[in-house]
């Protein structure tokens, strides 16, 4: 049997073939079915970019305005599993009541046609149009509250953050939210996206992806990693604790939250148009302290580690843009998978059109011809 190289947490082996995203970490270049992230972010839309990265170009008006539609007819969740996400524990963090939730979908449309280009496009809706709404749902019911019907006049963003506390939301909030939708909704073969192409690779229901790939989002390395910058940031307190801090996390060999990547190798083009995003948010609603304290960090961790490639990522400023909304901190990675879905749904689709399901060998290292022991002599 051949003897393969052991490479931990798979780095730099390709899992798939796709034509859906594009990394150059050492340029800090990232595209979309070509489209540089920057273009998508100052021109486009969130759903013309879950259209373009799910079929594979950018919609004519007539597809984009009957897409918008179907989302927008598709956002209302049936009253069960409204009844059941009251069930669910107060204190529970919402990435997990997404999870379930998401799976639960699967229980309501568990028809399986993979190969009906109906079903698919009717599950690519229904999860894009519902999972806003679930998330909004829940954070509301946690609170003892009644959830708040969508609102078909409001776009696809505008209607997410009014759903939150039944607000009309000021309309540069609104964009900002879209942009943010944007930048996170695809990346290659991160772990999320792994786990979805893992999953549909069994040809299992596009919900069960979805709540695969949710789960393994949730995870501090990955999603989650932009609640704890926010959790960092508040620990240090001051930018004059900064330095200590930084300098107590190298000598300890502890992890700085939101610096640094498996691919960027420089400053996640990403995280540029977030801090862009976030001084647009302070001018119009005030300033923040946690961005002082931000920015401090930046110059000395790039002082201190800049040389070996560590750099912000997504998660640094994603992080003070959705504080500055009001959105509480544990809702950032509930809305990283709102956008995402549509990433994982574009990888669920290439999948499917050439499908063979995983099975990854692995390097045995432990003992051969052990005698089984009697319970008695143990």
């Amino acid at each position: 049997m051949m003897v393969c190289e052991y490479k931990p947490g798979l780095e730099g082996i390709p899992a798939a073939q796709s034509s859906i995203s594009y990394v150059d970490g050492q340029k800090g270049i990232l595209e979309y079915r070509g489209i540089r992230i920057e273009e998508l972010a100052e021109k486009s839309t969130f759903l013309e970019t879950a259209y373009l990265l799910i079929w594979g170009k950018l919609p004519s008006k007539e597809e984009l305005e009957t897409f918008e539609h179907e989302v927008r007819y598709h956002r209302r969740i049936k009253y069960r599993i409204r009844d059941m996400m009251k069930c669910f524990p107060e204190s529970g963090h919402p990435m997990d009541a997404l999870q379930a939730s998401a799976a639960a979908l699967g229980l309501f449309y568990s028809l399986r046609d993979l190969h009906n280009p109906v079903y698919i496009r009717d599950s690519v809706v229904r999860l894009i149009a519902t999972i806003p709404t679930m998330v909004a749902a829940f954070q509301l019911m946690r609170k003892g509250n009644d959830p708040v019907r969508p609102r078909d006049d409001l776009d696809y963003s505008a209607n997410f953050l009014y759903m939150l506390d039944e607000r009309e939301p000021d309309p540069l909030m609104a964009r900002v939210f879209d942009i943010c939708l944007i930048l996170q909704v695809e990346h290659t073969m991160n772990a999320s996206t792994f786990s979805a192409r893992v999953t549909a690779s069994t040809l299992t229901d596009p919900y069960a992806v979805v709540a695969s790939a949710v789960g393994t989002l949730g995870g501090p390395l990955h999603g989650g990693a932009n609640e704890e910058v926010i959790q960092m940031l508040e620990k240090i307190g001051s930018v004059e604790n900064v330095r200590p801090y930084i300098e107590h996390c190298l000598e300890t060999k502890s992890k700085i939250m939101g610096f640094g990547h498996r691919v960027y190798k420089v400053k996640d083009p990403r995280a540029i148009i977030l801090q862009g995003l976030a001084e647009q948010l302070f001018e119009k609603f005030g300033h923040d302290k946690f961005y002082d304290i931000a920015q401090e960090m930046e110059q000395v961790v790039e002082e201190k580690l800049g040389s070996k490639g560590i750099y912000p990522n997504i998660d640094f400023y994603s992080g003070l843009v959705y504080r500055k909304m009001g959105i509480p901190t544990d809702l950032f990675t509930p809305i990283f998978a709102i956008a995402r879905v549509a990433g994982w749904l574009a990888h669920w689709k290439e999948q499917l059109a050439e499908n063979r399901i995983f099975r990854p060998t692995q390097i045995y290292n432990g003992l051969h011809e052990v005698t089984y022991t009697p319970i008695d002599k143990r």
